[in-house]
């Protein structure tokens, strides 16, 4: 079966919110997570505390990193974050107009 984007395979807790990860296409980068996880709240709120972040461990079924309360972060992202590519920005969504139809 062919893999549509690389999983994580190891994680390795660094200083601060930073994470050295190896892909399962050999790819092996860091990436800080500080950006995307202090301020961010509601499930991200936890990993701020630094015993909590170093709970990460790899999720074999998701190919990705997780934490004990479920937070977890795409590997196509990790993999671009850690290899500095370029991440595409979304299309904006178009939303068709449609008319409203009311009971009664």
């Amino acid at each position: 079966m062919t893999e549509l984007c690389a999983t994580v395979t190891r994680v390795r807790v660094l200083d601060g919110y930073r994470l050295e990860l190896t892909f399962s296409d050999g790819v092996r980068g860091v990436v800080d997570l500080a950006n995307r996880i202090v301020g961010r709240g509601g499930v991200f709120a936890p990993l701020e505390a630094p015993e909590f972040f170093r709970l990460v461990v790899v999720h074999n079924e998701l190919g990705t990193i997780l934490w004990p309360n479920g937070a977890d972060f795409c590997p196509d992202l990790l993999h671009r974050w850690a290899t500095g590519e370029a991440v595409p920005r979304p299309e904006p969504e178009t939303v068709a107009s449609r008319p409203i139809h009311e009971n009664g």
